[in-house]
């Protein structure tokens, strides 16, 4: 059914039909496309049947390439496993997806397919997570496996031009939540010959519609104008294909998707670069592929340089090819092993975000350095403590956060022992949430540290101030917290993300420095507020009262304002009139409320992870019948669903 709903798809892109209406079509897929990045600071998806990212068909609600994590800031459209070679004479290739223009012409491009009850599969190596097993790679591994050797899909339906070269795939992804390994995803294949025959000239390839927008503020609903304008590049020394945005949200989209290939057994250094044009099938150098004879050639040589750098000058709609070959013969029965990194940077230094300059590459080439020495490593490298589980608990004009023992029991791999030091305790600052492009790794700000008294390392400032006499357990929670810290003057209704890091000694014998669990992985988004209130002298309210459009916390867009009432019961129904008596809006509450229903959530705490206090409840000034209100006088009524108590107020709104 993928062929079938990629012409849906780019339909519905022409006709702007709504996310929604589009979610009720893709429900027919039967592959397993709902899993996603998302232990470090790249989301991506990842499925099996050799594609990553969605084509926008899971947007806004599932990323495709997002980062950094919750920013809102894509990356690509979608992406997939190419193999190509040699059968009796024959070339071949099979294509887990291509440009769409040959699947307008052809109906075909999405070669692998898998068993039925087939899904993809999530293990990790952290202790503290439900997926966790011994021999998992990373701290979120996905494995999928599938094949070509079906010439069909799992609808029944004909792959058209699809003949198979024979070979089955096991896929592994690997991703981590640690400062120095966030920014990548490594994509492992075990390609094997499953058939009776030779395989011939093996090449391997990533193809990939990389999108780098800012979703914030250009939707990929909007068609053409949301995918025109990458710029492209290849640096030959480090085998790594790259696109940023070149002109399209200028200062929101500073960062690059990068797509590097890091080796394979049998080893093959070589790897090649190809671009090619949407919707191109008549320039000789830059023509999309329509056969297995042109998708070959692509795989097995690359553009002149002259070729590759005229494409960061010139934005368009392009897709990228990094390969690798050839493999000079697989037998039936063996297999190569083939493995790339999907990489994501933020631009360095101050030149405008159109550039790409060696400079602002700076942080690329750092983040595939990374990628290449955790692969030549074979995974193992020295590790910080776990992350603290956080407990945060907000009141009014205050947070109070609790966190547990775990990263104390961290053992480090390389050296063997138990090496924690201390914590550090991080949060944002007021109205950071509304930026239009979020990097937590940046926003979250030291306020605290305490560590280990007796050795040389830090402030030697011991846990005294921190510490519990007694460890705290809340309902429904086994974890013991025996640490608290608060944070006091908050603003009500404001977001403000809070992190507490574990940190360890670092290894002199081995010449490394003291390492850190990461921000993102214990980060937690919270909103001071009223806590649940029964009490019949406390007076219900609204605020901001008045309200002015576009108050200080508000998005751009009129669905991204909010106003919130305070000091509700734990269970009550709000309902707000006209001074006419006509009912604009009832709201249901309860204090498990987060505010996920509105968009200033969805856009703005974009993980839907956020915890309120209880006893507020925001609104975003849309009536039932879906339309923004206007200026006026407002009545509302909060009727207790426990006591049947009912109390009243006003509020005023001002456009």
């Amino acid at each position: 059914m993928r062929i079938i709903l990629s012409h849906i798809f780019f339909l519905l892109i022409s006709l702007n039909l709504t996310a929604q209406e589009f979610q009720k079509l893709s429900k027919v897929l039967k592959d397993d496309n709902s899993k996603f990045t998302n232990v470090g600071n790249i989301r991506l998806t990842v499925t099996n049947f050799g594609m990553y990212g969605h084509g926008f068909t899971l947007w806004p609600r599932q990323p495709s390439c997002e980062y950094p994590k919750g920013s809102g800031i894509e990356h690509l459209f979608d992406g997939g496993l190419w193999v190509g070679g040699i059968v009796g004479g024959q070339i071949r290739v099979t294509t887990a997806a291509v440009d769409a223009s040959s699947v307008g012409a052809r109906g075909g491009g999405f070669e692998f397919t898998n068993k039925e009850e087939s899904v993809v599969i999530e293990r990790s190596s952290l202790l503290t997570s439900k997926f966790f097993q011994p021999h998992a790679v990373s701290h979120q591994d996905f494995i999928a496996e599938f094949s070509d050797t079906s010439t069909r899909l799992l609808s029944g339906e004909i792959i058209p031009d699809h003949i198979p070269l024979g070979i089955s795939v096991r896929q592994e992804s690997y991703a981590w939540n640690f400062p120095f390994a966030d920014f990548f995803v490594i994509m492992n294949y075990w390609i094997k010959n499953v058939s009776n025959k030779d395989i011939d000239s093996v090449y391997v390839g990533l193809w990939t519609d990389a999108v780098v927008r800012n979703t914030n503020i250009t939707s990929p609903r909007v068609g053409s104008p949301f995918y025109t304008r990458g710029g492209n590049g290849y640096v030959e020394s480090l085998r790594l294909a790259y696109e940023f945005d070149y002109d399209g949200d200028p200062g929101f989209t500073d960062s690059y998707l990068g797509i590097k290939y890091l080796g394979s057994i049998p080893k093959v250094d070589t790897a090649y670069f190809q671009s090619w044009q949407f919707r191109n099938t008549t320039d000789p150098i830059y023509f999309t592929p329509q056969d297995d004879v042109q998708r070959f050639q692509k795989l097995s040589q690359s553009l002149r340089r002259d070729r590759i750098d005229v494409l960061r000058t010139t934005p368009s709609n392009r897709s990228i090819l990094i390969s690798t070959g050839p493999f000079t013969r697989i037998r039936p029965g063996d297999s190569i092993n083939v493995t790339f990194a999907i990489i994501c940077a933020k631009k360095y230094g101050t030149d405008p975000a159109r550039f790409d300059t060696e400079l602002q590459r700076k942080n690329l080439y750092s983040n595939s350095h990374w990628a290449q020495l955790i692969y030549d490593t074979k995974y193992k490298f020295p590790e910080p403590p776990v992350s603290p589980r956080l407990k945060v608990v907000p009141e009014s004009n205050k947070i109070t956060l609790y966190w547990d023992k775990s990263a104390e029991f961290s053992i480090d791999p390389l050296s063997g022992r138990k090496d924690f030091e201390g914590y550090r305790i991080y949060r944002t600052f007021t109205g950071v949430d509304i930026t239009q492009a979020q990097d937590l790794n940046v926003l979250l700000q030291k306020v605290a540290e305490f560590d280990s008294i007796g050795n040389d390392v830090g402030y030697n400032s011991g846990f005294k101030q921190i510490e519990l006499s007694n460890p705290v357990y809340f309902p429904g929670d086994t974890t013991a917290y025996y640490y608290k810290f608060v944070f006091d003057n908050l603003l009500n209704g404001w977001q403000y993300i809070f992190s507490v890091t574990g940190f360890d000694k670092g290894d002199p014998i081995n010449n490394i420095e003291s390492l850190e669990s990461s921000k993102l992985a214990s980060a937690q988004r919270a909103f001071p507020g009223t806590p649940p209130s029964d009490k019949d002298n406390l007076e219900i309210g609204v605020y901001p009262n008045p309200y002015y459009a576009g108050a200080i916390w508000d998005g751009p867009q009129e669905r991204q304002r909010k106003i919130y009432f305070y000091n509700l019961p734990q269970k009550c129904e709000i309902t707000i009139y006209t001074l006419a008596g006509d009912i604009v809006a009832v709201l249901d509450h309860d204090e498990t409320y987060n505010g996920s229903e509105i968009r200033w959530f969805e856009t703005y705490s974009r993980e839907g992870n956020q915890i309120l206090s209880g006893g507020e409840h925001a609104w975003d000034l849309i009536t039932k019948h879906d339309q923004a209100i206007s200026s006026g006088l407002y009545l509302f009524s909060v009727k207790d669903k426990i006591t049947g108590k009912i109390k009243v107020g006003k509020f005023l709104v001002i456009k």
